[in-house]
């Protein structure tokens, strides 16, 4: 057997219809209470709005507690929207601000009720909202009786097919009043809750008669653009999925990937300190803006300029498109919190409408998730949204994330494995008494990628990966040599035949003992011409003038 969901009037709230599976309940009426800045009025408000405005359905507001015209200033928007409704009869505001006047014996609320009806009748409403309904029982002992009188105006206004709304304060985790036993079909409690300095609004829906809804603690924000619900997952799993592929702007990193990365995919490039995360993303940022796309560049730690600046130096020109094809917004997450950081982010990708986002670094954001014990878990559930959020556009997503320790280069403490489509990692191996920057691909969803190992260097002529894939995925790290010589014939030949067979994977040392001839005591160098391999180990050496071309290649690895 399957049950159907009631029918619902939608609220246009980004976050809320999700969660309660379609809106509130049409033709009845819905509860939301919570303490004092939680955000009552505010969504009762924004119901009416958008039923007006976008739904086709007019409302009125009975407001217990603002008068009218300071609710006109509160909700003031650079469109006069609220005012304009006003205007055009689609919005009445019905000011019962003043509140109850002192009882000398029975009454009953039969005048709101009038008014109510005349509103109604006037605009034509579908939805009625009354704001702090709770300040009704204020100065009376005759609670019994408007609890009645308020059972009796919800019949009466179900009876007439309207959608109404009713907001009341909070007493000890309940609304005030007890006014969810009067029939009210759905009920939504709002909370304000802090960890640390950070602040929080939550929803959790309480009841909701015949239709299911989420069950958890939603955290929810308030900005200029209305008020956003945030569900763990943002849309559901049912967004298309491009093939088109696109290039990270470095040809030798695209065929490790099999081609590059999917269009709409998320990409994690995670490494250490000073490993080249920034530069990577730069370079995935420039290379998209000359083709024509456009990039959203999220900087966690450093100013715009500053990494304008710092690009230059490896030939990323990101300030030519600055203004135009690229955005970099630089914030610190800590001075949001979460939610708030979120909905920033999402506004600014829905205002530029780029084709790539770029984070740097994702592990910014844990900062600002709370306390230590649950920030890593909150910045994991932002991540979740965010992807959601990103591949519901088709918006392709690279992220860095900073690897405390190279011991654990292949994890991460917001364990984000599961949710990321590439990960490439970036790592300092040391050599020689030298450390030299590597990268591979630990994973590549669809792809036929690489499993080598790459050696990276950044110079001024852009990010170099030294080598191009052989059959069966050769050896990608540098190959490091250096070849003995004394300037003889044999020498010479050597010389020549090792510069024929070598390419670009291999950096060559040449070495003259006759002016260094500590060095090959050191070595225990003996004959001349010897040609020794340093890197990737174990060390090896072989004498001669390398006349022989297939055994030198066997002994190079190539």
């Amino acid at each position: 057997m399957d049950f159907e969901n009631i029918e619902k009037a939608p609220t246009g709230i980004k976050g809320l219809d999700m969660i309660t599976e379609g809106g509130f309940p049409r033709g009845r009426n819905t509860l939301i209470y919570g303490g004092p800045g939680t955000g009552k009025t505010f969504i009762a408000m924004e119901f009416l709005l958008k039923g007006a405005s976008v739904y086709g359905e007019p409302g009125v507001m009975v407001s217990f507690d603002e008068a009218m015209e300071n609710l006109i200033e509160n909700f003031r928007s650079s469109d006069r929207l609220l005012e304009r409704l006003i205007d055009e009869g689609l919005l009445f505001i019905e000011d019962a601000s003043r509140g109850m006047d002192p009882d000398a014996g029975s009454y009953s609320l039969e005048a709101l009720k009038l008014r109510l009806e005349d509103a109604i009748r006037r605009t034509g409403a579908r939805r009625v909202v009354l704001d702090k309904v709770d300040n009704l029982f204020d100065g009376t002992e005759r609670q019994g009786m408007i609890g009645f009188e308020l059972r009796e105006l919800i019949r009466w206004l179900n009876g007439m097919g309207v959608t109404s709304v009713f907001t009341s304060g909070d007493y000890g985790g309940s609304p005030t009043h007890r006014l969810e036993e009067y029939i009210s079909d759905c009920v939504i409690h709002l909370t304000h809750t802090f960890e640390g300095q950070v602040g929080t609004r939550h929803l959790r829906i309480v009841k909701y008669r015949g239709s299911g809804h989420g069950l958890n603690r939603y955290p929810f924000i308030i900005t200029r653009r209305g008020a956003s619900i945030f569900p763990i997952t943002s849309i559901s799993l049912d967004y298309s999925v491009s093939r088109e592929l696109v290039s990270t702007g470095i040809p030798t990193l695209d065929e490790m990937l099999g081609g590059g990365v999917y269009r709409g995919s998320a990409v994690l490039v995670s490494g250490t300190t000073g490993a080249g995360k920034t530069s990577l993303l730069s370079k995935f940022a420039y290379e998209s803006c000359r083709r024509g796309e456009r990039c959203l560049f999220f900087s966690n730690e450093e100013p715009a300029d500053q990494i304008v600046r710092n690009m230059e130096s490896i030939g990323i020109k990101l300030g030519e498109f600055l203004g135009d094809k690229l955005l970099i917004h630089s914030d610190r997450p800590t001075s949001l919190g979460l939610e708030a950081h979120l909905t920033y982010m999402q506004d600014l990708i829905m205002d530029f409408n780029p084709d790539s986002v770029l984070v740097d670094p994702v592990t910014g954001l844990a900062g600002a998730g709370g306390s230590p014990e649950t920030r890593n878990e909150n910045a994991k559930h932002l991540f979740i949204r965010l992807t959601d959020f990103l591949k519901g556009r088709g918006i392709t997503s690279i992220f860095s994330y900073l690897i405390a320790s190279p011991f654990t280069a292949t994890t991460t403490e917001l364990k984000l494995s599961s949710l990321i489509d590439t990960w490439i990692v970036l790592e300092s191996i040391r050599a020689n008494g030298e450390y030299r920057r590597s990268l591979r691909i630990l994973k590549s969803r669809g792809m036929n990628h690489s499993s080598s190992v790459a050696e990276v260097r950044f110079t001024d002529r852009g990010i170099l990966i030294k080598g191009a894939p052989g059959e069966g995925w050769g050896c990608y790290l540098m190959i490091r040599l250096r070849l003995y010589v004394t300037g003889d014939s044999l020498s010479e030949r050597a010389l020549e035949n090792l510069m024929d067979v070598i390419d670009d994977r291999v950096e060559l040392e040449v070495v003259n003992v006759l002016e260094k001839p500590w060095l090959a005591r050191e070595r225990g160098i003996i004959a001349i011409p010897t040609l020794e391999r340093l890197n990737p180990g174990p060390e090896r050496r072989v004498i001669g003038d390398l006349s022989d071309a297939d055994a030198l290649r066997r002994f190079l690895g190539i």
